[in-house]
């Protein structure tokens, strides 16, 4: 019984992903010279713990005795919930890329995955605080109008909303890593993540392409 997941309505329409995971199960399912009774895709968050298509999947298992098979385990192994009903589903179940999973493998994944959220969490409220304590104003939404009405006179409070939003930027950068780290890359996606998480811009607003842009540009500069 085929399990496939994709993140996206976009990426389900476009099948991008779905091809990597359907050739590792049907590779392994013609390894093992099993046939595959269904395949079921789930179009949803990781981040959601509503799975219907996992659930069909796994009645029908129980139903016929098969396995349950999954492309990818690690792509899913920070969402506890998926690994906890993984392993409580009483289906016998393998992952492609780690065929020498068990019960006991996913119940430490799951706790894995628990703190790992929490922890996240908390660093991002820990960079935030820090930013504060150094005396960065966040969601100044006055900064650029200052700096109109200062007109060519304004070099110093030029300099300091510069300064301000230099470390911003870098107040963000370990939140930042965190969030491509978890897999989202696009702009798009970033900037849904930080919104996700509560984060708002140095405006004080939500996130959006742009802003995204203007933040890693920043950091790039800052790098050097």
């Amino acid at each position: 019984m085929a399990y496939e997941r994709v993140s996206t309505a976009r990426q389900g329409r476009s099948g991008l992903g779905l091809e990597a995971q359907r050739k590792a199960i049907d590779d392994y399912a013609a390894g093992q010279g099993a046939t595959i009774l269904g395949r079921f895709t789930e179009v949803e968050s990781g981040r959601k713990n509503d799975r219907p298509e996992l659930l069909r999947a796994q009645d029908l298992a129980r139903l016929t005795g098969a396995t349950l098979v999954i492309a990818k385990l690690d792509r899913l192994s920070r969402n506890a919930a998926f690994l906890l009903t993984l392993r409580d589903s009483g289906v016998r179940f393998v992952a492609c890329d780690m065929p020498e999973a068990n019960d006991l493998t996913v119940g430490i994944m799951a706790l894995v995955a628990q703190q790992e959220r929490e922890a996240i969490s908390r660093r991002t409220k820990e960079a935030l605080a820090a930013a504060k304590a150094r005396g960065v104003t966040l969601g100044n939404p006055n900064g650029a109008a200052a700096l109109r009405r200062t007109g060519r006179g304004g070099e110093a409070l030029r300099e300091v909303v510069q300064r301000n939003a230099a470390e911003f930027a870098q107040s963000l950068g370990a939140v930042l890593s965190d969030v491509t780290g978890d897999g989202h890359t696009s702009l798009r996606e970033v900037a849904a993540e930080l919104n996700r998480r509560g984060i708002r811009t140095r405006r004080g607003g939500r996130w959006q392409v742009s802003n995204v842009r203007n933040l890693m540009m920043r950091l790039r500069r800052e790098a050097g």
